[in-house]
């Protein structure tokens, strides 16, 4: 089946055509633990997207990818081996997939998703330029297959990658994950607004679950508790949002943050914007991601969006971004 407009739509078209989009990804609750055996879930962050533009070439110049961000131009040939740049590694798997030839044209990609930043971006550079391809040669293929194909990709990134980057950007809807399980699609119960904001400070989180680590080796009854608790709380988020209960998840949201910041994960400026958020209003909130530094999100009504960026902006976030899952935009980057 062809990605059609309700389900990925466009974020803009030109003289030359559609450009195709995909979104970043945050990790809503459940990080640190899930490295212990419990489970996390990541949603799609729909403000934040990689896009893919398509435009015509002479007959005979073949397939290019041009890379505006990183003023690359890589040439796409169907039998070249050992293509190790992971857009001219999809496109080449993409046209392999439908058994076409490579069109004249030319693809140029862009972002607005940091790089290194735990939101996805490679995967999200990497289905934005797939679509584009699709487009390019006017044919068809399912979720299911470009899903394969993605995680295929992130393989060049991450080595041995969870499948939740390419799962939650090529669905474009909530997953819940278990180390060494199938990352599981979750449907929305109804319209759920987050508020994600960046520190400024980056998350090194190779040392924060590093240092988790060896919190647990020293106090494994203490940290083994709140890792517990962590997976609870994840478990019952679950149900809060197949059944669209803003409240009851972002009191969710807030607990994981408590218990996150036991861990020694949270930083004066992630304390600083989830205090912020809650006291402007705010169903939760928590830090994402690796911690100390890095994002933090918060769940909001929709008439509070304003406000609780306005104080998120204040108490000093460098970037603020709304998101909105659910009620049919689940799937609007």
């Amino acid at each position: 089946m062809r990605p059609d407009a309700s389900r990925h739509p466009v974020c803009s078209a030109g003289d030359s055509g559609v450009i195709t989009s995909a979104p970043a990804k945050f990790i809503l609750l459940g990080e640190h633990a899930v490295v212990y055996g419990f489970p996390a879930i990541a949603a799609p962050l729909n403000g934040l997207c990689a896009h893919a533009s398509v435009h015509p070439a002479p007959v005979g110049a073949g397939l290019r990818i041009e890379a505006l961000d990183m003023n690359e131009v890589l040439p796409v040939e169907l039998e070249a081996d050992a293509v190790d740049n992971a857009l001219a590694l999809t496109a080449q798997k993409v046209l392999k997939a439908l058994n076409v030839a490579p069109p004249d044209a030319v693809i140029r990609v862009t972002s607005h998703i940091p790089m290194a930043s735990g939101l996805g971006s490679g995967a999200a550079v990497s289905t934005a330029v797939a679509r584009a391809v699709i487009n390019a040669v006017d044919a068809d293929i399912d979720d299911d297959a470009l899903n394969d194909i993605i995680y295929d990709i992130e393989k060049l990134y991450h080595g041995t990658p969870s499948g939740v980057d390419n799962t939650v950007v090529v669905y474009q809807k909530p997953v819940y994950f278990l180390r060494g399980q199938p990352p599981q699609l979750l449907d929305i119960g109804g319209a759920l607004h987050f508020i994600i904001a960046d520190t400024g400070e980056p998350s090194l989180t190779k040392v924060t679950v590093a240092d988790v680590r060896r919190l647990y080796d020293e106090q494994p009854h203490v940290v083994g508790n709140t890792l517990a608790d962590i997976g609870a709380i994840v478990e019952r988020a679950r149900d809060a949002i197949r059944n669209g209960d803003a409240v009851a998840l972002g009191s969710l949201m807030t607990a994981n943050h408590h218990s996150l910041r036991a861990l020694n994960v949270s930083s004066d400026a992630l304390e600083r914007l989830v205090d912020a958020a809650i006291d402007c209003g705010a169903l939760g909130a928590k830090l994402s991601g690796g911690g100390r530094g890095g994002h933090m999100i918060a769940l909001v009504a929709p008439d509070t969006i304003e406000a609780v960026s306005a104080a998120l902006s204040s108490a000093g976030a460098v970037h603020i971004v709304h998101t909105q899952l659910g009620a049919d935009h689940d799937h609007n980057p």
